[in-house]
């Protein structure tokens, strides 16, 4: 995948996710948030923040993981309205043929591997 690529499949999730970042707060939140998406996405493994440099930015990946730690950790941002966001944006597309009438969510996490397994 070519994150840089300016059009597409990638450029599309890109311009996405800059429309989730937009409720925010900061503008120097969009780009880590961005970067932080397309790592949740491309990363093989685990999906912590160092991966996810690597992923992201592997000419500067210390530079990125820090990026990414402080969006993660410390950046004061609200999760409900990121949420909302999202809501906004694909609701309209689940609903366009018919209203919803059941909603399955099945979790997508894998389980740890056992050690005797």
């Amino acid at each position: 995948m070519d994150l840089h690529d300016a059009s597409g499949p990638d450029a599309r999730f890109r311009a996405y996710a800059a429309d989730l970042a937009s409720v925010l707060g900061h503008a120097d939140r969009v780009k880590p948030f961005e970067d932080y998406c397309v790592g949740l996405i491309s990363a093989e493994g685990r999906k912590s923040v160092e991966p996810l440099a690597a992923v992201t930015a592997p000419e500067r990946t210390a530079a990125q993981h820090q990026s990414l730690l402080h969006l993660v950790a410390q950046a004061p941002w609200s999760d409900a309205a990121v949420l909302r966001r999202v809501r906004e944006r694909v609701m309209p597309s689940v609903c366009r043929e018919e209203p919803i009438q059941a909603w399955i969510i099945d979790d997508t996490g894998y389980p740890k591997a056992c050690p005797w397994a």
